[in-house]
């Protein structure tokens, strides 16, 4: 069952917030601040997390810093009453996924969960699905950059020269990009002999 952390500091919004979750199917866990919520954190799993901007002890802002110390992937939504853009970016920047303005609108809060819950679970299939294949995150992004910034297709050796990897390497990760339709290839018939692949990457 997911199960989603709520920091929150007012027990009239602890309880609506808990009610919501409870409507929309998922389980929830209380803490009074940020510091209760980090050690809670720290010794259980949570699909989600719901942490208020506003906290004695620990505000939202120090609570999200120390809770991506610990997971880099876990989806934090903040709930706030301030508008200002400045503070969204620097709430996002600093490793929110989210955030809610109070006063809280049950509609809004479960489809913000709905979203955030689905997005991690999209992203955690995509990277079972490399391991599975082998495929590396770094690796696929260095061939994808250096991909991004070619004026031309080029063959696979000039690719792997550039991008300083193993020919074989980077024959496998083309492959599975070309599956992902990530990257294009045709065959290249300017040379004598065999015609060749080149590759590049699709912009649409």
């Amino acid at each position: 069952m997911t199960k989603i952390l709520i920091i929150e500091d007012n027990a009239d919004i602890q309880y609506t917030l808990k009610e919501i979750c409870s409507h929309g199917g998922w389980q929830t866990q209380l803490a009074d601040n940020g510091q209760i919520g980090l050690q809670l954190f720290k010794t259980n799993r949570f699909d989600l997390v719901i942490a208020d901007y506003h906290m004695p002890v620990l505000d939202g802002l120090m609570t999200i810093k120390a809770i991506r110390e610990l997971d880099k992937k876990v989806p934090i939504l903040v709930l706030t009453v301030d508008e200002r853009q400045e503070l969204a970016n620097e709430l996002l920047k600093e490793g929110a996924t989210d955030f809610a303005l109070k006063p809280i609108k049950a509609p809004d809060l479960i489809a913000r969960i709905m979203i955030n819950l689905k997005v991690a679970e999209l992203t955690q299939r995509q990277e079972n699905a490399y391991v599975i294949k082998g495929i590396n995150k770094n690796t696929r992004a260095i061939i994808i950059s250096f991909l991004e910034k070619l004026e031309k297709p080029m063959l696979i050796e000039e690719i792997a020269q550039g991008t300083n990897l193993a020919y074989q390497t980077v024959h496998r990760y083309l492959s599975h990009l070309v599956q992902e339709k990530l990257v294009g290839t045709e065959y290249d018939y300017g040379k004598l002999g065999r015609p060749k692949n080149v590759y590049w990457i699709k912009t649409n």
